[in-house]
């Protein structure tokens, strides 16, 4: 009798240690059917009454990668799971540090640079962060040094968001990389270097430079180390005008691009 009702009081204990592993200093963490009913997460856009703006995209695996055809693929994977025992859910993740809402070292088109260290980690915060400027482009070319001129920016602005043909076409949003995105032509990117004070530049696709001029535009950004491309801007929806932008990086030593959370405050 004693060993019955000294089995009766262990067997509860037993069974959920089996489901639920713990660890030194952890507690249960299992939630009943019923808590599970109405647990459905919010994802936002905005934040703070709409005075936030997220101008990031989700990373998913039909998001568009570079010179893909089907999207990113899955570049998530589960090392370990409650599910399977273990007593927390762990993710892994590989991908190109130039995917989504991105941005890009000295290091990435100068290898001279990279050698150096001129990385993620070594880039100007106070350029990533500060008033600036979302314009709309005109729809019906690239960024050429005229159209530069025809946009009338201020000296003295230092951050500027272009909003492009790529935004109207969702482009983004496709799986199937687009060579006909709308980016910075070489005369100007180089018209913007050597007449505007702008050290950010954001696009709303994955390439500052367009498909034609892809590595020129880049490297007459990239050769001063003072200007900060920033790639894949989720930019619809979103008014024109002057915000606060914060982008921050990853602090990756020795990678040449990061992943970027960038948001706009009104």
């Amino acid at each position: 009798m004693t060993s019955l009702l000294l089995l009766l009081i262990l067997f509860p204990f037993c069974t959920v240690t089996a489901a639920y592993p713990t660890v030194p200093g952890t507690t249960d963490t299992s939630i009943s059917a019923s808590q599970n009913d109405n647990l459905i997460p919010i994802r936002r856009e905005t934040y703070a009454n709409g005075r936030i703006i997220d101008i990031s995209h989700r990373y998913t695996s039909d998001m568009p990668s570079y010179s893909s055809d089907n999207g990113l693929g899955q570049f998530l994977r589960l090392s370990t799971s409650i599910k399977n025992g273990s007593f927390a859910t762990i993710s892994e993740m590989k991908l190109s540090v130039h995917t989504g809402t991105h941005l890009d070292a000295p290091g990435h088109f100068f290898d001279h640079y990279f050698d150096a260290g001129f990385d993620v980690d070594s880039l100007d915060l106070e350029v990533l962060n500060g008033p600036g400027l979302l314009i709309d482009v005109p729809r019906d070319s690239n960024i050429t040094a005229e159209v530069m001129k025809s946009l009338n920016i201020p000296k003295g602005v230092s951050r500027v968001l272009f909003r492009t043909s790529n935004t109207d076409r969702r482009l983004m949003f496709k799986p199937q990389f687009d060579t006909s995105f709308t980016g910075f032509t070489e005369d100007g990117a180089k018209w913007l270097v050597e007449n505007t004070d702008i050290k950010l530049v954001g696009i709303d696709y994955l390439s500052v430079g367009a498909w034609s001029d892809n590595i020129p535009a880049h490297l007459a950004f990239l050769k001063s180390r003072e200007i900060i491309p920033v790639e894949g801007l989720k930019l619809d929806d979103v008014a024109a005008g002057l915000y606060y932008i914060n982008c921050l990086p990853l602090r990756l030593v020795g990678a040449e691009g990061s992943p970027v959370r960038c948001v706009l405050i009104k």
